[in-house]
Formats: structure tokens, C-alpha cells, sequence
């Protein structure tokens, strides 16, 4: 009992470290996002942090339609990288989990 306990909590440990690591890799995937029609590009990591923003000079004249530009195009590139940061840790921690009965309903 002890032995499988004691393998377990290095199963979980060692999947600790791997989502850490994933984590860290998930710095480095960008994923860029396009106004309909390209005035403003926006670049994420799948961390969700900001890299560049791109705006087209005739964005710059309007200031209530570059908030809106900015607010639409920021979320959605922010919902395809938490998208992104789900399905990699997801993947980690489905991979990572002891085999216990009735684990898999939660974990999809």
C-alpha cells in the first residue's frame, strides 16, 4: 500500500515539473490575431501576455474605433491562447494522473 502510495505522489510530482516546464515552453508559441480587415494585428503568447500590436495609421484618427478594434482583436487572440495553455496542460496533466477509478470524467 505504502509502496504504491509513495509511487503515486512521484507520479504527481514528476507531472508538477513537467507542467511547470510546459508552462515555461508555452512562452516562446505565439499566436497572432488579424482585424477582419488587417488594420490591427495583435501577438500573444499562449501565456496570454501581450508581444506586439500592430495598427494601421488610419486606425490612429479615430480613437473610439481603435478601442474598439483593440478590445475585439485582444480577446480574441487571448481566447485562442488560453485555448492553446488549456489543451497542453490538459494533455500534461491527463498524462501525469495516477489510474484511479472514475478520474476521467474530471479531467476532460
Amino acid at each position: 500500500m505504502f509502496g504504491d502510495l509513495m509511487g503515486m505522489m512521484g507520479k504527481i510530482q514528476e507531472t508538477q515539473e513537467k507542467i511547470k516546464a510546459t508552462k515555461e515552453r508555452l512562452n516562446s508559441v505565439t499566436l497572432s490575431e488579424k482585424s477582419a480587415d488587417g488594420l490591427l494585428e495583435v501577438i500573444v503568447t499562449a501565456n496570454r501576455e501581450i508581444v506586439e500590436i500592430t495598427c494601421d495609421d488610419q486606425l490612429l484618427a479615430d480613437k473610439e474605433q481603435l478601442t474598439d478594434y483593440l478590445v475585439l482583436v485582444l480577446n480574441k487572440a487571448l481566447a485562442r491562447a488560453s485555448e492553446v495553455q488549456e489543451a497542453e496542460l490538459g494533455a500534461v496533466a491527463r498524462e501525469g494522473m495516477p489510474n484511479l477509478p472514475g478520474m476521467d470524467q474530471f479531467l476532460k
